[in-house]
Order: structure tokens, then sequence, then C-alpha cells
């Protein structure tokens, strides 16, 4: 990640491995990483520029004075490695007076593979050229000013000559490589209630974790199970598995069951073990389970998925930050999942404890 100029960050760039945590100070920059993460997933899956910033004037650093026009802005950009070597992607973005994408350039083996630029102020476009290495070196076009320009390489490139498949490959290692982010969020005053069953998809807020559970419990049973173990190492009391109650009314309540004494709803546990319960179930699942943009053209065997966890350690015990670590890192390493979250100072200490996880402290 690169955060050239993005809100209270100047000249910051943070190497990503399976796991990385980010921890300092409050005001250091922590979850503004995230959301800069975020962004850059949200565009490579086609959402426009109002809906991924839609208070763009927060992410201007404090100090950017507007130019004689009135304008200011931000950049950030980010580096995806992949079988066609380390892809550059830079983004500048114009906040005010207009929010709109002033400049990306897209960047592969020393070679500019695609750049825009805003000749016309007046006009809702950029004009784009990108690599053809054929009778014509370059192919010009307008791009809208509020969609990632590498994203709509695709639908733009005809992949005819050897540089427009360089383009192509270089846009798909970029866009494949962000794309598949779900930003998890628990909150655990939400998850307490029944709900009624449906698709199965973990929502970002988890208020349907019980719904999830329904379906795991049915369509993943070995997933399931793990969860089980999971709960039981990070739970209070005895934990013998984790069930799902179909109530009267139609809807559905997880439980912990006890063995011999009676099921504990979800409803009666701490805000810090509905949180852990969530985040674990999240690293156990993938993107078919999440509530997230999935790359239909990539098998689901292959596809990766990054989980950004901010507050990853909010409301848990020294015991169930050790699990959730050790869990990640261990998924992690398979290869089909990153994790990038924030913590704060003790969870930090453990986290450099951890084999496989990294940890970026922002105060220095």
């Amino acid at each position: 990640m690169r955060l050239s100029a993005f809100a209270g960050h100047r000249s910051a760039a943070h190497a990503l491995g399976p796991v990385t945590l980010f921890t300092g100070p409050s005001g250091s920059g922590k979850s503004t990483t995230l959301r800069a993460y975020e962004a850059l997933a949200r565009l490579c899956a086609g959402d426009t520029l109002g809906e991924v910033f839609p208070d763009a004037a927060d992410c201007v650093p404090e100090r950017a004075r507007p130019d004689a026009q009135g304008r200011r802005g931000f950049r950030l950009g980010c580096t995806v490695d992949g079988p066609e070597g380390p892809v550059h992607l830079d983004l500048a973005v114009q906040a005010e007076p207009r929010l709109r994408i002033v400049g990306e350039r897209l960047t592969g083996r020393g070679r500019t593979l695609l750049a825009t630029a805003l000749r016309d102020p007046g006009r809702p476009t950029v004009q784009a050229e990108w690599h053809t290495a054929g009778a014509t070196p370059v192919t010009r076009a307008p791009f809208p000013d509020d969609l990632l320009g590498t994203a709509l390489l695709p639908l733009r490139v005809a992949g005819k000559t050897r540089g427009q498949l360089e383009v192509l490959a270089a846009a798909e290692q970029v866009v494949v490589g962000l794309r598949s982010a779900f930003a998890c969020d628990p909150g655990p005053e939400r998850m307490r209630a029944p709900v009624p069953p449906g698709e199965g998809r973990l929502r970002r807020g988890c208020g349907n974790l019980a719904e999830v559970l329904h379906r795991t419990h049915t369509d993943c049973p070995r997933r399931h199970h793990r969860l089980a173990a999971v709960a039981a190492a990070g739970c209070a009391g005895p934990v013998t598995g984790l069930g799902v109650q179909e109530l009267p009314e139609g809807t559905v309540r997880a439980v912990l069951e006890r063995g011999d004494r009676p099921a504990t709803p979800l409803a009666r546990l701490g805000d810090g073990e509905l949180r852990y319960l969530a985040l674990a179930l999240t690293l156990l699942t993938g993107p078919g389970v999440l509530e997230m943009d999935r790359i239909a053209e990539v098998p689901e065997a292959m596809q990766s998925l990054t989980l950004l966890a901010d507050g990853l350690d909010r409301g848990l015990d020294e015991r169930q930050v050790g699990e959730l670590l050790g869990l990640a890192a261990g998924i992690a390493a398979d290869g089909h999942i990153r994790v990038a979250g924030t913590v704060g100072a003790r969870a930090a200490v453990q986290a450099r404890r951890t084999p496989g996880v990294t940890v970026v402290d922002l105060s220095k």
C-alpha cells in the first residue's frame, strides 16, 4: 500500500504479508490505512468514486492548500505482485470543488501500461492512453472520471497485440489481487436477536450471524465443527458444540451447546465473545459465505480473500486474541486469505510473538 498524500499519511508505504496488523496511538492512522485498502478494492470492483468516498474531503491532507482554481485532493496507490511481476497502480483524486479522478497510472516491467489525465475540466471524462505495441504504439480514448480505468480495461482492450495482452494481464493481476476484500466490523448489539433464515451470506456488521451459522451447519459441516472447537477455546464455560435452533415464528437463533447442561443462546453472551465468534467465522469461511463482491471468472478454489478487521482486539481478552491470531496465521499460511487489521498496544505484543504475523507500528 502507498499512501502518498491521504488524510494524515504522507509518503507512507506498507508491505502487506499474510497477516499484517497496524498498531499505534490514537490518531496515528491505523483505521485510515485499512480504509485506503478497502477503497481501492471497491474501485476495482467497479464502484463509483462517489460511492467509495462519500466524505472525500476527509481524505485530503489537513495541510493541503487549494490551488488557484480551488482544487484539493489526495493520492494513494499500491503494488500487486504476481505472474506479471510487480504491477504498480497510482491514483490522484480531486476532492474539491468536484470529486473526480484526475490521474491514474498503471505500470509494470518498467513500462507505462495505462495513463489518464484530466484535459478538459468542463467534461466528466479523462483522456486515457494505453500501451498497444502494434502499428500504433498507444491507443487513446476518453474514460469516465468517476471510475477506475484499470478496472475498465478488459472492456476496452481487444487483446489482439502483444502489448494489449500485456496490459490486460497487468490489469487483471491488480483487479483480482485487490477486489476480493471483506471489511468485518461485528456489532454485538445487532447479533443477539433471532433472524429469519435466508441466503446465508454474512454481512459486514454480522447482525445475521445466526442465519449464517444455520447455513454452515448444513452446507459446511467440517468448517462448522472447526468453528465449534474455536468457540470452545474462546468462550466461557464448557462448549461441546455450536447449534442452531429453529423457533416457532420462523426465525433461527444460534446457541452454544453445553453437553448435559442447557444450551446458551448467543443473545446471552458478552460483547467480546460475540465479536470473537464473528471474526472466527469470517476466517473459517470464504467469498461464498460472505456478503462481498465475488470474482465469477476465477474458480472459487483459486480465489483469495483479504479480511479487513479494524479493531481486531476490541472487547476481546488475551486468550481470545491469542486464539484469533493463531487461527489467522494458520489459515493465511494456505495462501487463500490475507488479514489486514488494527490492534492496540497489548494485542500488538501478543501478535509479535505469533509466527506468521507482521506488526506495523505507525507511531515510528
